[in-house]
């Protein structure tokens, strides 16, 4: 059952826990003004457990360099913490990503069903 997330005025959510990992769906802007709070939150989710995260970016209207530093950021946290962190894109998140080369790293998927079949396989 999903729950919401407290985040910003303009970054909405919810948390889903399932066997083995944690879907946030995320909707609204990924900027400078939520971004500290995004990332506090999905850490601190990532730290609890379980490690395999998806973050459901398919409803986010607009992300700038300081989310796109989150995203990074969760990553990395993800790595540290042996789990994995896929996104799950739209167009203009995906094409924000490929401006400044970051596809191959931020593990872009096109649909959750997509990026919970990848944690199946590991």
């Amino acid at each position: 059952m999903p729950e919401p997330l407290t985040l910003t005025v303009s970054l909405r959510g919810t948390r889903e826990v399932r066997d083995n990992c944690q879907l946030f769906r995320l909707t609204g802007l990924l900027d400078a003004f939520s971004e500290p709070t995004f990332r506090k939150v999905v850490s601190k989710c990532i730290e609890e457990g379980p490690r395999n995260v998806i973050l459901d970016l398919s409803k986010i209207d607009f992300v700038d360099s300081s989310g796109l530093g989150a995203l990074v950021q969760l990553v990395k946290k993800a790595q540290t913490h042996e789990g994995t962190l896929q996104i799950v894109t739209n167009a203009r998140v995906t094409q924000t990503v490929k401006l400044v080369r970051l596809d191959q790293f931020l593990s872009l998927q096109p649909s959750v069903d997509e990026a919970l079949e990848n944690i199946k396989k590991e």
